[in-house]
């Protein structure tokens, strides 16, 4: 069966199955098998081990197994990843589409944005604390699972008729794992289309649209006609402002996605450090005032993770499915910050100009590093140490019933923290907030759509890809009118079912991994420097088989 049959199918059953069950059924990823009641209550409800999701079991199983597998490698090579990104041993004549920095940028500028801000402020919402341990804990797996992804991309990536290069998990699966395994390589691009518009897309331009919508009603108020919600459907409102935004967004991104990979890659290389810089400094500068309450916060982490509150310990089972509450909204989003495990960034980190896949690798372990260690705690000790998390469904829940304030979730609960804390600078530290989410926003779903119209050109040709982009663009309009609950719930599944064959790949093509691996660091490594002054080609700079 040719790929692009075989994906109208899969898509034809994903759109029959929304239909008579809608996304419920496809959030299930998160949840399965515990959904089951004779599973989830298995051996006891005291103790429902069964509860646990198959999903959490693979993506930190699968972290776990190749970090023991390569030697742990997010510790042994990092700092070659750092020398690797700096460009000291850039080729300019090597095959690929882009350096390895603007690749990292590319691949950042996909995870670096809304999960960092609103990904953060849910998990917390929800889960408490807490959750931002098991995203630590996520992410410290995770770059080993990015190390892998990214190295087998390159290592199995071709190019097409014009030169640019064609990579992926599909690629790495359908060329590593053989013709056998094709099928799971079309999963794996069909999902990552649907991801491409969910996930990348309509939850990055929601987010945009509802924090500018945010900031037009408090200077003319929630009864302007430009705030004024109306109905379009039973249960969904929209504004006039809304509508703008949806179309001010589709303005810009599309204006870069139009022009490929080459225009994506000078935009995310200049957008990507400039948000981050002004978003890590402006988030210290509270850190910093908030200095005395630092050590409470991170003992807060530690403790929602693995101690739940008393009233809650006393109940039974009560212990087990705290942790485990927690420990799902940190893992879910700390994969939706950076993406390990996915495979979506190994598509970026593929268009490398390099003939050394495990040096790209090396690179690609950086992202959940400065993602997840060091952007996304930055966000939840923000929260954490300016009380915002007062403001929390898990606060009222467990921590104290009669808090009257009012509830704030995504990057409103960023907002108010950043407010907050930087009341002693200035009144207006949200609307750092409201230019990180815009540009953050912009950033990731140009990224996107190039890990869409990757997939899309890998199961229908070339010729889809302009018609993708206009699909993605039209995602674009609709998530920034949307209802944050639809669009994060269907994030989650695509993200989900994208996952699995990409972990699948992972643990079957470890042995081959390892042993590129053991090879690559066998050689001396010569900066291109060293490279030209040697006068010729040297046998030892070619490092893989």
């Amino acid at each position: 069966m040719k790929k692009s049959i075989a994906a109208i199918v899969t898509y034809s059953i994903i759109f029959f199955i929304l239909i008579i069950w809608g996304v419920s059924f496809f959030e299930t990823v998160w949840v399965f098998p515990g959904n089951f009641d004779f599973i989830g209550n298995f051996p006891s409800k005291d103790v429902p081990l069964g509860s646990i999701p198959f999903m959490v079991i693979a993506l930190l199983g699968a972290g776990i197994f190749a970090t023991i597998k390569l030697g742990f490698p997010q510790i042994r090579y990092f700092w070659h990843g750092i020398k690797v990104t700096a460009g000291v041993y850039d080729d300019p004549n090597d095959e690929g589409d882009l350096n390895h920095f603007r690749a990292l940028t590319t691949a950042l500028s996909a995870t670096v944005g809304i999960g960092n801000i609103a990904g953060v402020a849910t998990a917390i919402y929800y889960g408490g604390p807490g959750a931002l341990f098991w995203m630590w804990v996520t992410a410290f797996f995770g770059t080993t699972l990015k190390f892998a992804e990214s190295t087998l991309a390159l290592h199995f990536r071709s190019f097409d008729s014009s030169g640019h290069t064609q990579g992926g998990p599909m690629y790495t699966i359908e060329k590593g794992l053989g013709a056998n395994w094709r099928w799971l390589a079309i999963a794996f691009a069909s999902f990552a289309v649907i991801c491409s518009f969910a996930t990348g897309n309509a939850i990055q331009s929601f987010t945009a649209s509802d924090q500018i919508y945010s900031e037009v009603v408090q200077i003319v108020g929630a009864n302007h006609f430009l705030t004024s919600k109306f109905v379009l459907l039973q249960g969904f409102e929209v504004s006039i402002q809304q509508i703008i935004n949806g179309l001010l967004l589709v303005g810009l991104i599309g204006a870069v996605i139009i022009g490929g990979i080459g225009r994506i890659g000078k935009v995310t290389g200049l957008l990507a450090p400039i948000m981050a810089l002004v978003y890590v400094i402006a988030a210290l500068l509270i850190l910093f005032s908030n200095f005395d309450s630092l050590a409470h916060s991170i003992n807060l982490v530690f403790g929602m993770a693995l101690n739940p509150p008393a009233q809650v310990a006393g109940v039974a089972g009560g212990m087990f499915l705290f942790i485990l509450n927690t420990m799902m909204w940190g893992i879910k989003r700390g994969l939706y910050s950076n993406e390990a495990g996915q495979g979506s960034a190994a598509i970026a980190h593929s268009t490398a100009k390099t003939k050394y896949s495990v040096r790209e690798g090396s690179v690609a372990m950086l992202g959940p590093f400065i993602d997840t260690i060091m952007i996304c705690s930055l966000t939840g000790l923000v929260i954490l140490s300016t009380d915002s998390w007062f403001h929390t469904e898990f606060y009222v829940k467990f921590i104290d019933p009669n808090f009257t304030g009012e509830m704030m979730n995504s990057s409103i609960l960023t907002s108010h923290a950043f407010k907050v804390g930087l009341s002693w600078l200035f009144n207006y530290g949200d609307k750092i907030i409201t230019v990180s989410v815009l540009l953050f926003a912009i950033s990731t779903a140009i990224s996107w759509s190039f890990y869409g119209d990757r997939a899309a050109d890998y199961l229908f040709g070339s010729k889809s890809i302009i018609i993708y982009k206009w699909v993605f663009l039209l995602f674009v309009f609709i998530g920034a009118i949307a209802e944050l609950e639809a669009v994060w719930g269907f994030g989650d599944a695509a993200l989900g079912f994208m996952t699995f064959p990409n972990l699948i790949s992972i643990v079957l093509l470890s042995g081959y991994l390892k042993k590129i691996t053991k090879d690559y660091f066998s050689y001396k490594h010569l900066t291109y420097k060293e490279y030209l002054a040697q006068g010729e080609t040297s046998k030892k700079n070619e490092l893989e088989p």
